[in-house]
C-alpha cells in the first residue's frame, strides 16, 4: 500500500511492509511480561483477492514474518475488506478461511470473553447473504449468552462501527448509520466494555453510551499523521487500559498503573 497507493510507483512492492512487520514481531517479542495474544484488525495483506497471483505473494511473506512471532504469543487475525472482499463472496470468504481459519468466533481468556466479527458482513452481503445470516445469528446468540452470565466482553472488529462520533453521517471508514444504531444498542445491551477496530489506517474512535470504540493505525501506511505502532491493552479487574505506541518508543516492560 505504501508504494501503490500512497508513493505511486509504476511497480509497487512491499518492503518496507517487510520491514515495519518484522520491527513489530521484535518489538512484541521483546515485551515484558508477554502479552496474552497479538491481535491484527484485519487487511493482513494490501492486494485484493481478485489479484491472486499478487495476494498469493503477499501471504507468504505475511506468514514469514508472523511465524516469528513467540510461540507462546498467539495472534489472532481479523478479515478486512482487502482480505475476502469489499463485497464479499463465498469463494473469496473460502480462501480466507482455508488461508487464515475462521472468519468471525469467540474466546475466552483470563475470564474475559472476546469476539471477533467478519464486519464485510456489515459493508455489503449482496452475494453472501446465507453466511451473513449466520453470523449475525452467531453474535446475537454471543451476546445474548453474555448478558444472561454477566460475562465480561470486549470486541474485536476491521471496520469501526464509527471513527469519532456515534451520531456521525455515513463514510466509507465506518459501519452504515442505521446497522450502527442497531448494533451499538445490542453491543452495549449485552454488557461490552470495549471495541477495538482497524480499517482507518490511523488513530481514532469515541464513546457510545460509556462504551469505548478504539482504533487503531496500521502497521504499514499511514492515512494521517500517525506513525507505524501497536496498541497496548491491559485489562485489568474494574476497568480497560490502553495506549498507541509508534514501532520506535514501544516498552520493552509494560507497567500496570493502580486501576481508578
Amino acid at each position: 500500500m505504501i508504494e501503490s497507493y500512497l508513493e505511486k510507483k509504476p511497480n509497487p512492492g512491499w518492503e518496507e511492509e517487510i520491514e515495519l512487520g518484522n520491527k513489530a514481531v521484535a518489538r512484541i517479542n521483546a515485551m515484558k511480561p508477554k502479552p496474552k495474544f497479538f491481535v491484527m484488525c484485519g487487511d493482513l495483506c494490501h492486494a485484493f483477492p481478485e489479484e491472486s497471483k499478487v495476494r498469493k505473494k503477499q501471504e507468504a511473506d505475511f506468514k514469514k514474518i508472523f511465524e516469528k512471532l513467540d510461540p507462546e504469543i498467539p495472534m489472532i487475525c481479523l478479515s478486512g475488506n482487502h482480505d475476502v472482499g469489499n463485497t464479499p463472496t463465498p469463494q473469496t470468504t473460502e480462501m480466507y478461511t482455508k488461508t487464515y481459519g475462521d472468519d468471525y468466533f469467540s474466546f475466552w481468556c483470563s475470564g474475559i470473553l472476546f469476539l471477533v466479527l467478519n464486519t464485510q458482513y456489515f459493508e455489503d452481503a449482496s452475494k453472501v447473504p446465507d453466511l451473513a445470516k449466520e453470523h449475525e445469528d452467531w453474535l446475537n446468540g454471543e451476546l445474548e449468552k453474555a448478558k444472561q452470565s454477566g460475562a465480561r466482553v470486549i470486541v474485536f472488529q476491521h471496520i469501526p462501527w464509527f471513527v469519532e462520533n456515534p451520531d456521525e453521517e455515513a463514510n466509507y471508514f465506518s459501519i452504515k448509520p442505521p446497522l450502527r444504531k442497531i448494533w451499538l444498542e445490542k453491543l452495549k445491551n449485552a454488557g461490552v466494555e470495549h471495541v477495538f477496530a482497524g480499517h482507518l489506517h490511523r488513530n481514532a474512535g469515541g464513546v457510545f453510551q460509556g462504551m469505548p470504540v478504539t482504533v487503531t493505525t496500521a502497521i504499514g501506511a499511514q492515512l494521517g499523521t500517525d506513525q507505524p505502532g501497536l496498541r497496548v491493552v491491559k485489562v485489568l479487574k474494574n476497568e480497560v487500559q490502553q495506549k498507541f505506541y509508534t514501532l520506535d518508543n514501544m516498552p520493552d516492560t509494560v507497567t500496570f498503573r493502580k486501576p481508578t
